[in-house]
C-alpha cells in the first residue's frame, strides 16, 4: 500500500460475497491426507480385550489409539498379502504347468 491508498472496511455485511454454506455444499466435499483424496473410515463396533486398548493408549500418549489400531491392523493385511503371494510363487515355481 503506498500513501494514496485508502482502505475503507465498513461495518455492513454488504461486502461479504460468500454464499451461506448448507450442508449439501459439505457433503460435496472431500477429505484429503495430503493433495490425495481419502476415502471416508467405516464406523464399526469391535469387542477387544482391555490389555490391548491400554497398550494401544500408552503406544499413543492417550489420544489417537483408534489411528495406531488401524495402522496395525493394516500392516498386518498387508503382510498378509506379501506371505500369500510368496507362497503363489513358490507353489508355481516348485510345480509348473
Amino acid at each position: 500500500m503506498n500513501e494514496n491508498s485508502t482502505l475503507q472496511v465498513s461495518d455492513s455485511d454488504d461486502l461479504d460475497e460468500v454464499p451461506p454454506l448448507t450442508a449439501e455444499d459439505f457433503a460435496k466435499g472431500v477429505h484429503r491426507v495430503g493433495l490425495k483424496p481419502v476415502g471416508k473410515k467405516l464406523k464399526i463396533n469391535m469387542t477387544v480385550d482391555p490389555d490391548i486398548v491400554a497398550w494401544f493408549k500408552a503406544s499413543a500418549g492417550g489420544r489417537g489409539y483408534q489411528t495406531l489400531m488401524n495402522a496395525a491392523l493394516r500392516k498386518a493385511m498387508y503382510d498378509q498379502q506379501i506371505v500369500d503371494t510368496l507362497r503363489q510363487v513358490i507353489r508355481e515355481e516348485l510345480h509348473p504347468a
